[in-house]
């Protein structure tokens, strides 16, 4: 049976739901500057269960000391990042993903046309992780992606209900039903930018780490239509991952799914393509002058 977490990675949303409540994150086209600025920002993108590996990462950037004062996050990454905003240690997210069962964030949809998952307890999920606090009241600055449905734009949220937010990102097209937030519905992040190292930048960040976990091979006898739905996405990512300072892509398979053996393999190919980049990164964060001094952690900005 799969845990929470896994569950929520494997899918990580809303039919006939408006959220209007006064703590409604508040969808922006451009993130607003930071000030401080950000010295240090960490991108987390999409990819459902391959989610896990953005775990791995988190714990190698943790050991070396290197603690990003914001993390940006898309659809799984979302999910990942406003754990980690709230405090949690990459530890204490891996314990957490593999407690309880998947009823614990999967709710049948009576609207199984928008999607046959519901998304109010994933949001329950996640705003219980993080201590039912908004997303500005998080002791790490976080800004989670999501697509406007109508016109397929990406939006940011950087205020309000941290579970509507994320449950927003992670709303995957046919699977978890769209979110409405103030009359307008959102859907997956994924679907306008899986890697949204954009939003770090235009929120003022001097050095951006993305982390960008989508399969780096097509699979074998992949149709025409998988071949292009791949060519399209990587059309996505392509431009934001250039506007990168450093990146750190580990090898995952594309044949991912929500099985524990799955998520135990990405966290540890997260982990170790991380460990193997992570001489390369403290040399770049040196030349930047970031490398954290004698084991401490990157100052945060505020």
């Amino acid at each position: 049976m799969a845990p929470p977490l896994a569950a929520g990675l494997a899918l990580a949303g809303c039919a006939a739901f408006d959220y209007r409540d006064a703590d409604a994150p508040r969808a922006l086209a451009v993130p607003a500057p930071i000030e401080p600025a950000p010295r240090v920002a960490l991108v987390l993108g999409s990819g459902g269960p391959r989610g896990y590996a953005h775990i791995g990462v988190l714990r190698v950037l943790e050991d070396a000391g290197l603690v990003p004062d914001l993390v940006v996050g898309s659809s799984v990454g979302a999910l990942i990042g406003a754990f980690w905003a709230s405090g949690l240690s990459a530890t204490e997210i891996d314990r957490r993903s593999f407690e309880g069962g998947p009823l614990t964030v999967f709710d049948p949809s009576v609207f199984a046309d928008r999607g046959w998952i519901h998304g109010r307890r994933l949001q329950d999920y996640v705003d219980g992780g993080v201590g039912g606090r908004s997303i500005e009241q998080l002791p790490r600055r976080l800004i989670v992606a999501a697509t406007r449905r109508a016109d397929g734009s990406a939006r940011y949220f950087a205020s309000g209900r941290t579970g509507v937010a994320v449950r927003a990102s992670g709303a995957m097209p046919g699977i978890v039903s769209p979110v409405g937030i103030a009359g307008v519905e959102y859907e997956d992040g994924d679907t306008s930018v899986p890697v949204p190292v954009s939003a770090a930048r235009m929120a003022g960040a001097r050095f951006v780490i993305a982390v960008d976990i989508t399969a780096r091979t097509t699979p074998p006898g992949a149709s025409p239509s998988q071949r292009e739905r791949v060519l399209q996405r990587r059309a996505r990512i392509d431009p934001e991952v250039a506007r990168a300072d450093f990146l750190i892509h580990p090898a995952l398979d594309d044949q991912a799914g929500p099985w524990r053996s799955y998520f135990i393999d990405a966290r540890r190919r997260g982990e170790a393509h991380a460990r193997e980049r992570l001489p390369a990164l403290l040399q770049a964060l040196a030349r930047a002058d970031l490398a954290p001094a004698g084991g401490r952690p990157v100052a945060a900005s505020g």
